[in-house]
């Protein structure tokens, strides 16, 4: 009789509130579940806390991948550009190739923490030995049973939300809105100099690349600027608390959805960073 190959169960954390959750509701359900970090080297150190306390949680090692190599060496590979929304090869060479790498060629089941009001697929390997299943989804979770078991586990929501910052990701990420920005300057200004430093004619064409959609962080980071953006965010945030309490209850979810959404309307934030 042929031996029966093992199959592999594997989750993918990002330093989100979402896989971290679904960490949580599958660690006795899956007892021999691999964890696993795409490491970029460029996190903000609150996600490498909270990525610590998961692990505390969770009983088991988080696996690191891309100890050896993060963003700065695929940046000089791609000579010296900066990743966009048109130019993501930071997710393909940081998150979806190391991870399919360490799947190997074994039947792998990946859990994805998509909840079951999010009308997204996530990211499907397109290798045949891959399969994604989607748990939150399969069981009918939605936001306010995630938040649930973040707090009820003790585990909590990630740190930098206390600060206002709404991903996980590399703090550079290209996604984020910019109040975002702002707040980065506001609590982490030395990682926010990094990430202006990375902006700089790119060699081959002298194009001029920016982290953020429009204008450069040394424009954004200018006193009135800063001012502007802050006076915009109240003002979106009050105009969505009136539509709530004017909408019916099915308005009132999906606005709540939107409200998670980067604020401009062509950006859709990296899937495999934020679960």
């Amino acid at each position: 009789m042929a031996e029966q190959k093992r199959v592999r169960h594997i989750l993918s954390l990002s330093g989100g509130k979402d896989s971290a959750a679904l960490a949580i509701y599958m660690r006795d359900r899956v007892p021999e579940m691999e964890y696993i970090f795409s490491d970029t080297q460029k996190e903000l150190p609150e996600t490498y806390e909270y990525l610590e306390r998961i692990s505390s949680f969770l009983g088991k090692e988080v696996v690191r991948l891309n100890a050896d190599v993060g963003f700065d060496h695929w940046y000089e590979m791609y000579g010296g550009m900066i990743p966009s929304n048109h130019r993501r090869w930071c997710t393909r060479a940081l998150k979806l190739k190391p991870f399919e790498q360490y799947c190997g060629d074994q039947e792998v089941i990946n859990y994805v923490g998509l909840r079951a009001e999010e009308n997204r697929s996530g990211y499907i390997s397109h290798k045949p030995n891959i399969t994604a299943v989607y748990p939150f989804k399969e069981d009918g979770l939605v936001l306010r049973d995630i938040e649930e078991i973040l707090r009820t586990s003790g585990v909590g929501m990630p740190p930098y939300t206390q600060w206002g910052r709404t991903r996980s990701g590399c703090y550079f990420c290209f996604y984020q809105q910019k109040i975002e920005w702002v707040k980065l300057k506001e609590t982490h200004p030395d990682l926010y100099d990094k990430a202006k430093a990375y902006e700089k004619p790119y060699e081959k064409t002298g194009n001029f690349f920016t982290w953020s959609q429009g204008e450069s962080l040394e424009e954004l980071e200018q006193p009135a600027r800063m001012d502007q953006i802050r006076r915009e965010h109240v003002i979106r945030i009050v105009r969505q608390k009136d539509r709530k309490e004017n909408a019916t209850l099915a308005e009132v979810f999906s606005e709540a959805d939107r409200a998670e959404e980067p604020e401009d309307d062509d950006e859709q934030g990296c899937l495999i960073c934020q679960l």
